[in-house]
């Protein structure tokens, strides 16, 4: 069975001065504010279109990397991962680095970074994803 989950961005104003809110709609959680500053200089308290974008990529990889390990009989005690999204104005999303520490009783380190390449690979967020450099940093914690 699909699922649709549903996101709206409202904006007021120009780009550099402007400013706008993302509300979280499938799930309403929250509503956060975003502008220009925010996405290009410094947060301040403030979300931006790549924080989002962490946010489900670390997400998706942790649960493909746990279904992975548990399908091989491994599952893991715990999978922490971080996605540094990098933005440069004028020119995108330059590349995006997963870095994943995780505790898996019983794998080897080369078994692991097998499968956290995976994981990073397939799933469905990298996938969509595919036209931006992804980079991966795995180890055993």
């Amino acid at each position: 069975m699909a699922t649709t989950r549903t996101a709206n961005a409202h904006w007021e104003g120009p780009l550099m001065g402007g400013q706008g809110k993302v509300s979280l709609d499938s799930s309403n959680v929250g509503e956060f504010e975003v502008s220009w500053p925010s996405r290009a200089e410094e947060a301040n308290g403030k979300t931006s279109p790549e924080e989002l974008i962490a946010a489900a990529h670390s997400t998706c990889f942790s649960m493909a990397l746990s279904h992975g390990l548990a399908g091989a009989g491994t599952p893991p005690e715990k999978v922490d991962t971080k996605a540094d999204v990098t933005f440069q104005p004028g020119e995108g999303i330059t590349g995006i680095h997963l870095t994943v520490r995780a505790s898996v009783p019983g794998l080897s380190a080369a078994d692991f970074e097998k499968a956290a390449q995976n994981a990073k690979e397939n799933c469905p967020v990298s996938k969509a994803l595919t036209g931006t450099k992804i980079t991966l940093d795995a180890a055993l914690a």
